[in-house]
């Protein structure tokens, strides 16, 4: 089996940090949201990944490289503009081949990893052997997403995108496994109103074609990070399963309390850390607090400030900030007290900026 991650999108939900950045390589507990993905591949025995990259291109390559640190091979696809999840397995034809295949959406973030999911799909295939399986989740709102209708008996018969009427409470989750049938499902579909290939046209065509659709219902959290609250909540969730160690340096005047990673270079100086949280390599906190639910990257310096449930991204400064909560901080990033007269708020934001002043 093989496996083909999306990282192609523009991330617009996220500006303006994904203005100069992947929206997949936005980190969650100081590790890229990509590296999950690929890290659940390896556990699950995959050992070729293909990666669809757009206009983010050239930062993914960096960030992943060819793949050796995972013990995988690295194939990079190249989409030009995002027409659709089908357009995307369309394109990585040559790649895939007559292999079986695992597609995951690049900013998605799983519980219950992807290893029991494959396998049985692999053990399926001892009887008629299914062209896809699609795993879903109860949600509260379904006219949000793709939704699917299943018969009496449990299997897929329907699926219908973002319906004013859902037939379920089960939404698509962002993983999918296929056979080399889902190829003539793909080739055969036509562009959605939206001008987009759909993978829930391809999959209602290998229903509609008398192929079977296996399914399964996630077990655990599932969250789609685009947006900042969801980001948020995944970097908590994440943090929640740390195993707690300390290899920076923390003074005696500091406290450490919970689950708190420190990697190493990090330095705590007179400073209150509160897990679960991180603090990043070469980071300085300084006469500062660090609360639950935050992750602060690498070679950033926290001073007479608090923070807590942010995520605060690499090379970063916060100095003289007072309250900091439910933030998410882009790179290389200045936000500090004014001492100018007449005092002010001075501002230079991005577009698609959010301000929340108390």
């Amino acid at each position: 089996m093989k496996g083909l991650i999306l990282a192609g999108g523009a991330g617009t939900r996220l500006r303006p940090i994904t203005h100069t950045s992947a929206k997949q390589l936005v980190p969650i507990a100081n590790k890229p949201i990509l590296f999950y993905g690929i890290e659940d591949m390896v556990e699950a025995g995959i050992k070729e990944i293909g990666i669809i990259v757009g206009t983010t291109r050239d930062e993914v390559m960096a960030a992943v490289g060819d793949g050796s640190r995972w013990g995988v091979d690295i194939t990079y696809i190249p989409q030009d503009e995002p027409l659709g999840l089908a357009h995307c397995v369309l394109i990585a034809r040559e790649f895939l081949a007559e292999d079986d295949f695992v597609m995951y959406l690049g900013d998605n973030m799983l519980q219950q990893g992807l290893a029991g999911f494959t396998d049985r799909f692999e053990a399926a295939r001892n009887g008629t052997a299914p062209a896809a399986q699609i795993l879903l989740a109860r949600v509260d709102d379904p006219r949000q997403f793709g939704v699917a209708e299943l018969a009496d008996g449990g299997e897929v018969v329907r699926l219908v995108e973002k319906p004013v009427d859902p037939p379920s409470d089960l939404a698509l989750v962002g993983v999918y496994l296929f056979d080399r049938r889902v190829h003539d499902a793909v080739a055969a579909v036509e562009p959605s109103w939206r001008g987009e290939l759909e993978i829930t046209d391809a999959i209602q065509w290998l229903i509609d074609h008398g192929h079977r659709v296996n399914h399964e219902v996630l077990e655990g959290w599932w969250i789609d990070t685009g947006k900042k609250d969801p980001l948020l909540q995944c970097n908590r969730l994440v943090l929640e399963s740390l195993e707690p160690r300390v290899e920076g340096s923390v003074d005696a005047g500091s406290a450490i309390e919970g689950r708190v990673v420190i990697e190493a270079g990090a330095e705590i100086v007179n400073s209150r850390v509160l897990g679960p949280a991180i603090i990043g390599s070469g980071t300085r906190v300084v006469n500062s607090y660090v609360g639950p639910f935050s992750s602060v990257g690498p070679d950033c310096e926290i001073v007479d400030s608090e923070l807590e449930h942010s995520v605060v991204l690499t090379r970063s400064r916060i100095v003289d900030v007072p309250r900091l909560t439910d933030s998410l901080i882009g790179r290389e990033v200045e936000l500090t007290r004014s001492t100018r007269r007449p005092r002010a708020l001075r501002l230079m934001l991005g577009d698609h900026s959010v301000v929340e002043l108390h």
